[in-house]
């Protein structure tokens, strides 16, 4: 099944096209370019189909299907400060900011545009993407009991010119994809921060339906 996935780019006049063909080499088309808050900035946006995949097999469970990818579902991180990995309200689950923690240690460290590659922060991504799984996945009595992923926020930290948060986040929203299939398509936010806890490049938080009854 193909969907649509989007994105608002700020662009300077002078710089528009270098910026969209750079854009447009990972498969991104032009929608419309809208004027920003100033004459010399605009605001473009883009769109590219994504390639949304189904659960494998039929009547395969997240749980088999986590498996099948070659992934363990990992033990909860703890948390660093006073807060819970997870809390429910209803049938909902809000998830702390999970790190890309592996083993009790972050996969990367630094800042995008710096010291962090696109492609090394989207791998982390994935991977705190995973915690958040499994911080909802305690909460809601195992994986098989998370109905859908509902909304995806990425906070990716870099440098004030760094613009590619999308990419970074993408890490996340494909994991999410691949174990939940049509369930994993989510909202998202990818937000810009100048830094994050124990200087990691990027933090996934999560809100998730699970089954209540």
């Amino acid at each position: 099944m193909t969907k649509w996935e989007y994105v608002t780019v700020p662009v300077l006049v002078h710089a528009t096209k270098q910026i969209l063909d750079n854009w447009g080499a990972d498969g991104w088309e032009l929608v419309q370019i809208v004027p920003g808050m100033n004459p010399e900035n605009l605001v473009a946006y883009l769109k590219r189909p994504i390639e949304v995949p189904r659960q494998g097999g039929q009547g395969m469970t997240a749980g088999q299907r986590i498996a099948d990818l070659g992934l363990t579902l990992p033990s909860v991180a703890q948390p660093i400060g006073s807060y819970q990995p997870a809390v429910v309200l209803g049938d909902l689950v809000y998830t702390s900011g999970q790190l890309p923690l592996v083993g009790g240690q972050l996969v990367v460290t630094g800042k995008l545009g710096a010291e962090v590659s696109v492609e090394d922060a989207s791998a982390a991504a994935r991977s705190a993407a995973l915690n958040a799984i499994a911080a909802v996945a305690e909460a809601a009595g195992g994986i098989d009991n998370i109905r859908r992923i509902v909304k995806v926020t990425a906070f990716v930290a870099g440098t004030a010119d760094f613009d590619a948060q999308p990419k970074v986040a993408n890490g996340a929203s494909d994991l999410f994809g691949e174990i939940f299939g049509e369930d994993g398509v989510h909202a998202r936010s990818a937000v810009g921060v100048s830094s994050l806890p124990l200087n990691s490049p990027v933090e996934v938080e999560i809100i998730a339906q699970i089954a209540t009854d």
